[in-house]
C-alpha cells in the first residue's frame, strides 16, 4: 500500500503487478514506466514485467501475484479510498478467479475503506464476479477505462456487472466519446494523457462527457488536462474544479 498523488483516491494497493497492452489507451501507460523504474531499483516484484521497445518500456504480458500484499488493507485503521491495482489489472486473463476471490474477501472484511477497481477488461470482470457469486458491496466501486469511441462497448459490460457503484475513467481521453450512454454509471472521471509522448485532449470531448453526465445525473470528476507538464496545464475546466463523487442515495 502506498499514499498517492492521484486526485480521486487516497492510496494504492497492488496485490497483482504486470499487465499487457490491449488498446490505444495503454500506449503511454504510466505504470509501464514505473514498473521499469522499480525493476531497475532492484524490486523483485517488478522483475521481468517490462521490456525495452525503441525508446520506451512496454509490458511483457507477464503478471505476478503478490501474496504478501493481500492483507495490507487489514492493517489500515483510518478509512481510505483505495485504488486497487494501479500497477496492473485485477481482471487480466492470467489472474486466477480464486485469487480475485481472495482479494474480494479482504475488501469484504474492511468496510471502513472504499475500494476503487478499474479495469480495461470489464467483460472478464462481469464473467468472474457472476460465476463466483461474489457479494455486491457498497464500499467496492467497479469501473472501466474508456479512451475513445472504439471501446464504448466496455460500458455495456460494466452495466451488466453486479455492482452497487459503477464508474468510468475517460483517461487518457484520446478521442470523442460523443453518444456515450452513462445510464447506470454513477461516476465519470475525465483526464487528458500526461507524459513526454502525451496525446492532446480537446475541450469539446470534455463538454460531451459533461452533458452526458447531466443527462443521467452521473457525478463528474475532472482530473487534469495532462500534457508534458500536467501541473502547468492544471485541472480547471470551464472556470472551476470538478471533484464530484458518486452518491449512494
Amino acid at each position: 500500500m502506498a499514499e498517492t498523488s492521484i486526485e480521486w483516491t487516497d492510496a494504492t494497493w497492488n496485490p497483482v503487478a504486470g499487465c499487457l497492452v490491449i488498446s490505444p489507451g495503454c500506449t503511454n501507460c504510466y505504470a509501464m514506466r514505473m514498473a521499469a523504474r522499480l525493476e531497475a531499483m532492484g524490486v523483485p516484484k517488478y522483475e521481468g514485467l517490462t521490456r525495452k521497445s525503441g525508446q520506451r518500456y512496454v509490458w511483457t504480458g507477464k503478471v505476478r501475484l503478490d501474496e504478501a500484499s493481500l492483507d495490507i488493507p487489514l492493517k489500515w485503521k483510518k478509512p481510505r479510498k483505495i485504488f486497487v491495482n494501479s500497477m496492473s489489472d485485477l481482471f487480466h486473463a492470467d489472474v486466477p478467479a480464486e485469487f480475485i476471490a481472495r482479494v474480494w474477501s479482504v475488501m469484504e472484511r474492511t468496510p471502513h475503506h472504499t475500494y476503487q477497481i478499474l479495469t480495461k477488461r470489464p467483460d472478464r470482470m462481469r464473467e468472474v464476479l457472476t460465476s463466483l457469486g461474489l457479494p455486491k458491496l457498497a464500499h467496492v466501486w467497479l469501473g472501466t477505462s474508456v479512451e475513445d469511441a472504439a471501446v464504448l462497448s466496455r460500458l455495456d459490460d460494466l452495466r451488466a456487472t453486479p455492482a452497487i457503484v459503477r464508474f468510468v475513467s475517460f483517461e487518457p481521453l484520446i478521442g470523442s466519446v460523443k453518444g456515450a450512454d452513462l445510464t447506470g454509471i454513477h461516476w465519470a472521471i475525465v483526464g487528458g494523457e500526461s507524459g513526454p509522448r502525451s496525446r492532446p485532449m480537446e475541450e469539446l470531448w470534455v463538454d460531451e462527457i459533461r452533458l452526458a453526465c447531466l443527462a443521467t445525473r452521473t457525478a463528474f470528476f475532472f482530473k487534469q488536462w495532462g500534457g508534458k507538464n500536467k501541473k502547468a496545464a492544471g485541472r480547471t475546466y470551464r472556470g472551476q474544479t470538478w471533484d464530484e463523487l458518486p452518491s449512494l442515495q
